[in-house]
């Protein structure tokens, strides 16, 4: 239907439009089948994309949102049907919330599950890559939560809602990772394998901690051959006394030597 052939105030057509009755049946099952499609690619998503918002609950905003946008401005489109699509949203939700309470399963396939990304200041690269997450994006949000080494971190899980819970010591936790300052702006010292060292390092890969004193052997966890100092503090100062130099070893700037204190 052209503007020009556009009668305001059409009763008929702003609640029915020019199709018959029977097309209402055809609604529900467009909604439920677009409903349900949006729902399964939502859970693929990620959690790392959905931030606060489970996907049922942005499937549901989504879907409010374009069942109430189009016929605010298209003339074509019937009142009764975008009510009708915005009242079955709604009732999928309350049938999906219901399922949700009563059925773990269907709870799991539509929020997930949590992971746990690190455990005794160990990261589990499996994990972090299930979850979708870099090293640097558990770093960051570590940092937020005050973190400074991965030694103060006894478990840390990624969330069904995309948020990073954090069990830290409560008091003197062990040296490990240094993550404060950002590696971006200033980068830890590193300690390649098979250098002789003594003192407490550091996995650069995955945290693992290590008391040495001698030739530094590859990561037992993940075979990475580099390591850093471990420190239980990385913006402290005269808290620790530094290793003493070793050969082949490259130093950051606030990294150099700190030993497990």
């Amino acid at each position: 239907m052209s503007g020009a052939d556009t009668v305001p105030f059409d009763w008929a057509r702003m609640w029915l439009g020019d199709v018959p009755p029977l097309f209402l049946l055809e609604i529900v099952f467009r909604t439920a089948v677009i409903f349900l499609w949006l729902l399964l690619l939502l859970r693929f998503t990620g959690k790392r994309g959905l931030a606060q918002l489970s996907p049922l609950e942005l499937a549901i905003v989504i879907g409010l949102g374009s069942a109430a946008g189009d016929p605010l401005f298209y003339p074509e489109v019937p009142l009764l049907h975008a009510m009708l699509a915005l009242a079955l949203v709604v009732g999928f939700q309350r049938l999906m919330a219901v399922l949700v309470i009563r059925n773990e399963q269907v709870e799991t396939f539509i929020e997930g599950s949590p992971v746990e990304l690190v455990r005794d200041g160990v990261i589990s690269l499996r994990a972090l890559d299930r979850a979708s997450l870099s090293r640097e994006d558990l770093f960051e949000r570590l940092r937020a939560g005050g973190v400074r080494q991965l030694g103060e971190v006894q478990r840390a899980y990624f969330e069904q809602d995309g948020n990073l819970s954090v069990f830290r010591h409560k008091e003197d936790p062990p040296a490990g990772l240094p993550i404060v300052p950002p590696w971006d702006l200033e980068p830890p010292g590193k300690v390649p394998a098979n250098t002789p060292h003594a003192g407490t390092v550091a996995c650069l890969n995955c945290g693992h901690t290590l008391h040495a004193g001698g030739p530094l052997p590859p990561c037992p966890v993940c075979a990475c051959d580099t390591w850093t100092p471990a420190t239980t503090d990385p913006l402290g100062s005269g808290n620790s006394s530094p290793d003493p130099a070793q050969g082949g070893q490259e130093r950051g700037p606030k990294f150099a030597g700190r030993g497990s204190g």
